[in-house]
């Protein structure tokens, strides 16, 4: 159930099928090949926190405009708590909330599952073919 707003009503459960249900925003944001390597990578820090350079360090290919966003993102979602310490140039660390960090063990299932099955995903792509159109 959500309002005419997009937003689910204090304590109420979202519905992926409802096309206004702000679920949907949050399914493509924790779908993420990045916020999947994010999260896991602060889980490892847990408790502790990282600085943007070593997260970037610890995610290979990630730029440092993705990777800004996507901390961004997760800190506004309430996923990530960012911490500035006001020195030249500033120091900014990252740690998981603890709602980021019951996150951690859903994308871990779901990343295993990726590392096992990605040779067969990759077999049927090899032998798909374009269906031809019936029309």
């Amino acid at each position: 159930m959500t309002s005419r707003h997009g937003r689910v009503p204090g304590g109420a459960r979202g519905d992926l099928f409802d096309p206004d249900c702000p679920t949907r925003r949050l399914l493509d944001r924790i779908g993420t090949k990045w916020t999947s390597m994010a999260v896991k990578v602060l889980a490892e820090a847990s408790p502790g926190e990282l600085r943007f350079a070593e997260l970037r360090r610890r995610m290979p290919g990630v730029s440092q405009k993705m990777l800004s966003v996507t901390l961004r993102a997760l800190a506004r979602d309430g996923l990530v708590h960012r911490r500035v310490e006001p020195t030249v140039p500033p120091a900014v660390f990252y740690r998981l909330t603890t709602l980021g960090l019951s996150l951690d063990a859903p994308l871990a299932a779901v990343r295993a599952w990726a590392e096992e099955h990605m040779a067969e995903v990759d077999r049927a792509n090899r032998g798909y073919s374009e269906p031809v159109a019936d029309d």
